[in-house]
C-alpha cells in the first residue's frame, strides 16, 4: 500500500512538474506551486506533533491554526529541509528575522537562542528534526505578521484607522517563497510602496543616530527670532543640525545667518509643512530639537501604518487621497498626481475619520443641512440670543431640520464632493479662504474643506465633454442646488501620516494633530 501511494505520488509530481514547464519563460518566477519536488519532502511526519510543539512553545501559540493548515496543505510534509538539510529559504528567513530592525518592527524574536544554535551548527542538522520544522513555520508567521501584516484590524482600529484591509494567504506565498527565495526581497510584491520608502529614511536616520545623531540647539531667551544678517552661537548650531539632515549640502561653521543657511532652513520647513519664509523662530528651534530618536520612532509607526494599506490601492484608476497631518489632498490617475490642493480638516474636538469610500455625487451652489449637533449647540442658542439669526445667516427651516441656503455665503461654498459615508464626512468649497494660509489647518466640524474646488470638479469631468469649465462655473454660482451623479465612482481615502517620504527620497514630518502616534506607539512598543 505505501509502495502505492509512493508511486501515485511521484506520478503526480511528475504532471504537475511537466504543466509548469509548458508556462511561458516571462511567468517562471510568479508560479504557485502546489507542491515542492525535491525527494526529501517526501518524508512526513505525525501530525499530533503540532500540537504538543506549541504547548511547548507557546510564545509562538498565535500561529498554531495557520501551522496547522499549512501542514494539512502539505500533507504533513517536511517543508524545511532539502537533501543537504535545511533548505535555502530555512536560511534565508533567520536572516531577515536576524534584520527586523531593517523593517521597524521593534519584537524580539522568540526562541532566539534555539534558532541562533540550529543555524550556527547548519552540519549538524542535515537530517529532518521536528523541532526544526516547526520553529521555522512558526517563525515564517511570525515575520510575515510583523513585516507584511502589522496589527491585526481590532488593534489598528484602536489606532483610529478604519480603512478596509486586505486580507492574503501567506500559506500560498509561502509555496511561491520556497520555489524562489528570491521573492522575499521584492518591493512590489506584498506592501504599499510608500513602505519602501520609509524604509530607506529608516536606514538613513539609523546612520545618523550611530554618528552621534544632533546636538541641541541653545535657544536665547532674549531673541525672539532669527533673520538673514544676524549673528549668533546658535547660528552656527543650526548651520551644523541642517547639514546632518541633508538640508543644506555644507556646513561652513559660519555663525552669521546667510543666505545659503536660509535655503536650508526653506528646505526644513517646507519638508515639516511649516509656512514658507526665512525667518528662525523658537518654535523653529524647539522643533530642530527633537532628537534623532523620536524621529526614527515616527517613521516606524508610519510603516506600521503602511503594513495596513492595500499595495493595489496605488494601482487604481482614480484614485483621491487626503493626508489629515500634511492638510493636503492628492487626485491622481493612472498613478500620476493632476492635482495637489491644500485642505482644511477637523479641529481636535471633531476629528476626521480615517476611513475610504467611493464618490458618487458632485453638487454644484449646495444646501448646507445643519447637523443636529451644531444646531443644538450653536444655532438654537443664537436664535434665543437673536430672533434674526437664521435670516441673517441665510437659513431656513426645513421641517424640524435647519438648512443654509445656497449662495457665496454657505458654509459649504459653492460646490460639495460626495462619497456616502457614516460618519457624514465629505469635501467642499468654503468661503473662509483665509484659513488656507495658517500653517495648521485644523478648524472644521469633521468635513474636509478644499482650497482648490472648482479645479477638482473641472479635473473630474475633465472627459466630459458636457461639463465645460464654463458650465461648471455657472452651475457653482446658479444659486440654486444641482446634483450630478459621477459615471465612475472615484475611490477617496482619508489617511494619517506624519511621516511621508516624496519620490526623490525626501522625508517630511508632520505634527501629530490627533496624537494618533502616541495612540499606535503604545500598541507598538509597550514591550
Amino acid at each position: 500500500m505505501k509502495k502505492t501511494l509512493f508511486a501515485f505520488s511521484i506520478i503526480t509530481m511528475f504532471i504537475i512538474s511537466s504543466l509548469f514547464s509548458c508556462k511561458n519563460k516571462s511567468e517562471e518566477n510568479q508560479v504557485i506551486k502546489p507542491e515542492i519536488v525535491i525527494e526529501e519532502y517526501q518524508k512526513t511526519f505525525d501530525s499530533t506533533m503540532v500540537t504538543s510543539f506549541f504547548k511547548n512553545h507557546p510564545l509562538f501559540q498565535q500561529y498554531e491554526a495557520d501551522v496547522k493548515k499549512l501542514y494539512q496543505k502539505h500533507n504533513f510534509h517536511y517543508v524545511w529541509f532539502d537533501k543537504k538539510g535545511i533548505n535555502e529559504f530555512a536560511n534565508l528567513l533567520y536572516d531577515k528575522t536576524n534584520n527586523l530592525e531593517d523593517e521597524g518592527v521593534a519584537n524580539n524574536v522568540p526562541y532566539k537562542t534555539k534558532l541562533d544554535s540550529i543555524h550556527n551548527n547548519l552540519n549538524g542538522n542535515s537530517k529532518p528534526n521536528i523541532e526544526t520544522e516547526l520553529l521555522h513555520s512558526s517563525l515564517y508567521f511570525f515575520y510575515v505578521t510583523n513585516v507584511y501584516h502589522g496589527l491585526d484590524s481590532e488593534k489598528s482600529k484602536e489606532a483610529e484607522w478604519y480603512i478596509p484591509r486586505k486580507q492574503q494567504s501567506y500559506i500560498s506565498y509561502l509555496d511561491s517563497l520556497l520555489s524562489n527565495p528570491s521573492l522575499i526581497n521584492k518591493e512590489d510584491k506584498n506592501l504599499f510602496s510608500q513602505y519602501f520608502l520609509l524604509k530607506k529614511a529608516l536606514k538613513k536616520y539609523r546612520k545618523i543616530e550611530k554618528q552621534g545623531g544632533w546636538n541641541s540647539i541653545t535657544i536665547d531667551t532674549a531673541v525672539t527670532s532669527y533673520k538673514i544678517g544676524d549673528s549668533a552661537t546658535a547660528i552656527a548650531q543650526i548651520r551644523e543640525r541642517l547639514f546632518i539632515s541633508d538640508d543644506i549640502k555644507s556646513d561652513s561653521k559660519s555663525a552669521i545667518y546667510d543666505k545659503e543657511l536660509s535655503k536650508g532652513v526653506l528646505h526644513y520647513k517646507l519638508r515639516r509643512g511649516y509656512l514658507s519664509n526665512s525667518t528662525i523662530s523658537k518654535e523653529l528651534i524647539r522643533d530642530l530639537n527633537i532628537p534623532i530618536s523620536e524621529r526614527i520612532k515616527t517613521i516606524m509607526i508610519n510603516m506600521e501604518r503602511c503594513r495596513w494599506v492595500s499595495s493595489d490601492i496605488p494601482k487604481s484608476k482614480e484614485l483621491i487621497a487626503i493626508n489629515i497631518p500634511s492638510f493636503q489632498l492628492s487626485y491622481f490617475k493612472n498613478q500620476e498626481v493632476v492635482l495637489r490642493s491644500k485642505v482644511v480638516v477637523g479641529k481636535t474636538m471633531n476629528k476626521t475619520v480615517i476611513f475610504s469610500a467611493p464618490m458618487k455625487y458632485i453638487v454644484f451652489s449646495p444646501y448646507w443641512n445643519i447637523p443636529a449637533s451644531i444646531k443644538k449647540n450653536e444655532i438654537l442658542p443664537g436664535i434665543a440670543k437673536n430672533p434674526n439669526y437664521l435670516a441673517e445667516h441665510n437659513m431656513e427651516w426645513n421641517g424640524n431640520s435647519i438648512r443654509q441656503k445656497p449662495g457665496p455665503k454657505n458654509s459649504l461654498g459653492l460646490i460639495k464632493f460626495l462619497f456616502p459615508n457614516s460618519n457624514d464626512i465629505y469635501l467642499h468649497d468654503t468661503p473662509s479662504k483665509g484659513l488656507f494660509e495658517r500653517e495648521t489647518r485644523a478648524f472644521s466640524h469633521g468635513c474636509i474643506r478644499v482650497a482648490k474646488p472648482k479645479e477638482l470638479a473641472m479635473e473630474i469631468l475633465k472627459d466630459n465633454p458636457e461639463w465645460t469649465p464654463e458650465k461648471i462655473d455657472s452651475a457653482m454660482h446658479k444659486g440654486k442646488e444641482t446634483w450630478y451623479t459621477l459615471k465612475e465612482k472615484i475611490p477617496v481615502y482619508i489617511g494619517y501620516f506624519t511621516a511621508w517620504v516624496d519620490n526623490d527620497g525626501t522625508i517630511n514630518f508632520y505634527n501629530d494633530i490627533y496624537k494618533r502616534d502616541e495612540l499606535l506607539a503604545n500598541l507598538l512598543f509597550k514591550q
